[in-house]
Parts: C-alpha cells; sequence; structure tokens
C-alpha cells in the first residue's frame, strides 16, 4: 500500500515539474476568420477581426498568413509543436477577399536539417604551413631603437606626447 502512494505521488511530481504549454503567434479563433466572406470582406476587416497578420506572401503584398501554434518546451532540444493553425487569406489589387484557407499540424512538410558543412576556401593549411607561419612575422629586437620603444608617431616624426617629451618643452 505505502509503496502504491508512493509511486503516485512520484508520478504526479513528474507532471507537477513540466513546462506549461506556450501560445505562440497570433492567436486565432475559428469564429474570427468565419466572419470572413470571399467576395465581401476587404482588408479592413481582417484587421479588424484578426488584427495584423503575422506575415505576407514574400512576392505578393496581397496574400497574409496568420499563424498560431502550441509548444511544450523540451530540454536539450527544440520545443515541441503540440497544435498549429495557419489562416491564409488572399486578396485582389483592389482589397477584396479572394479566398480563405486553414491549414493545421497535418498539413505541415517536415523539414530536414542537412549535416552538409559548406567549404570555406583557403582555410585548409597543412602542417608544414602550421610549423612554418609565423617564421619572420616576431623580431624580439624591433621595439629596441630608443628609450621609449622606438615609435616614431605618425608620419616619422617623433614629437607629440609619449614620445619622451621631445616636443612638448616649454620655451
Amino acid at each position: 500500500m505505502l509503496v502504491l502512494v508512493g509511486s503516485a505521488c512520484l508520478l504526479s511530481a513528474c507532471s507537477f515539474f513540466q513546462s506549461p504549454p506556450m501560445p505562440r503567434g497570433s492567436l486565432i479563433e475559428a469564429d474570427d476568420y468565419t466572419q470572413l466572406k470571399p467576395g465581401v470582406s476587404n482588408r479592413a476587416d481582417a484587421i479588424d477581426l484578426l488584427g495584423s497578420p503575422t506575415t505576407k506572401a514574400t512576392f505578393d503584398d496581397n496574400t497574409w498568413i496568420y499563424i498560431s501554434m502550441m509548444t511544450i518546451p523540451e530540454p536539450a532540444s527544440f520545443p515541441r509543436i503540440t497544435k498549429q493553425q495557419v489562416v491564409v487569406l488572399n486578396f485582389d489589387p483592389a482589397g477584396t477577399l479572394r479566398s480563405l484557407r486553414t491549414l493545421d499540424l497535418k498539413d505541415a512538410k517536415k523539414v530536414g536539417m542537412v549535416g552538409a558543412v559548406t567549404p570555406t576556401p583557403g582555410t585548409k593549411i597543412n602542417v608544414m604551413q602550421q610549423i612554418l607561419g609565423n617564421v619572420g612575422r616576431y623580431n624580439p629586437m624591433s621595439g629596441m631603437g630608443s628609450t621609449f620603444g622606438g615609435s616614431t608617431g605618425p608620419m616619422g616624426s617623433n614629437n607629440g606626447p609619449g614620445h619622451g617629451g621631445t616636443g612638448n618643452s616649454l620655451p
């Protein structure tokens, strides 16, 4: 009996620590977009009922897209989508609604990530280039020309601040 109660408490604790679903995007109810009638409704009606679109089609400003989803965060992974709804509105050039489509999670297409790496020219070096790459670049005697580091300043002049006071003394 004690084991049964303990396992029930343990299972309920798992659901207690699970993240709650998170709404994302334009939360649109079916009651809202069913009021839009093709041939009758216009852009102003769509904005009044649904608000601004989530996005517009890339090459067509007359196609408005509203995206809504519920996600659950998953540790060390992308959030899991539990519900998704997409409403696509197409308008004619005058702004009258031509068509209305709704899509859900089963209409989505899974896109796989490509594991290939894009090669970058000039980044592969061999062992000899690694060993001899810095030969001649470091000269420990280069800074020994004067007491103050051998720098001659801009345009080869040796006056100004930081050069031992030359050029900065008062008459």
